[in-house]
């Protein structure tokens, strides 16, 4: 029988906590709650989970002070939701050390294949089984200087690595499985987060945004993530 996963999820919001410990509890998790940041904080510090989920728009402690102190101690995944557009806490909070960010409203649905992902991501970078040097491995997805290891959602670029959110991998994957076809913003939300779940089209934008960021910090030449105004974006080789 596999492992029961803990899931921590701190939100002021109760009716949030109740519904979502609800739908993680159906899918098998062990769910702890917390309406308040400072006891989360006191807690997860003594007692680790396997992954977290913040609110960021908290009161005493926000969600990214909270972060921030987790981070110092642990290195759990953690997942955190923020308000619709509020690009600066998504940005903040993924440098600081955030795995993935939800923006509300959110799906349940979601919210649980990103938990998935992410505690798949971590068992696997912990065990070590692994075998990339070869590229036989049918997980790994090699296109030119770019390696993606699609069982562990990492990614790395002319031999560097790169800490990509789920969401940014899914987008990655999406355009560099067939390059130079355009992909417009329909078809990379339904690879970022499934069909018949409503994304704004500057949310993808704003991953794109983020993903080149990360390329040219590691290359500062890499140009292969192309926009095609009005139409997409597509994956260049040359």
């Amino acid at each position: 029988m596999p492992m029961q996963h803990t899931i921590a999820l701190v939100d002021d919001d109760r009716n949030i906590l109740t519904s979502v410990s609800m739908a993680l509890e159906a899918e098998g998790f062990s769910v702890k709650t917390y309406s308040d940041s400072t006891k989360a904080l006191d807690e997860l510090s003594r007692e680790e989970v396997d992954l977290a989920v913040l609110d960021i728009k908290m009161p005493r402690m926000d969600g990214m002070e909270l972060l921030s102190r987790l981070r110092q101690k642990s290195k759990m995944p953690i997942i955190f939701l923020t308000s619709k557009d509020d690009e600066i806490d998504e940005v903040l909070g993924l440098r600081m050390g955030a795995d993935d960010y939800i923006s509300k409203p959110f799906s349940q649905r979601l919210l649980i294949e990103r938990i998935n992902a992410l505690l798949r991501r971590r068992e696997l970078n912990n065990a070590q089984t692994e075998d990339v040097a070869g590229g036989n491995n049918e997980n790994i997805f090699v296109r030119g200087d770019l390696v993606l290891d699609k069982s562990r959602h990492t990614c790395t670029w002319r031999n560097l690595p790169l800490n990509l959110t789920v969401t940014e991998f899914l987008l990655l994957e999406a355009l560099a499985n067939r390059p130079g076809h355009v992909k417009n913003r329909d078809q990379l939300i339904d690879a970022a987060y499934g069909e018949h779940i409503y994304v704004d089209d500057r949310t993808i934008d704003s991953h794109i945004k983020r993903l080149r960021k990360k390329f040219r910090d590691a290359d500062p030449d890499f140009s292969h993530i192309e926009t095609l105004y009005g139409v997409g974006y597509r994956y260049s080789e040359s």
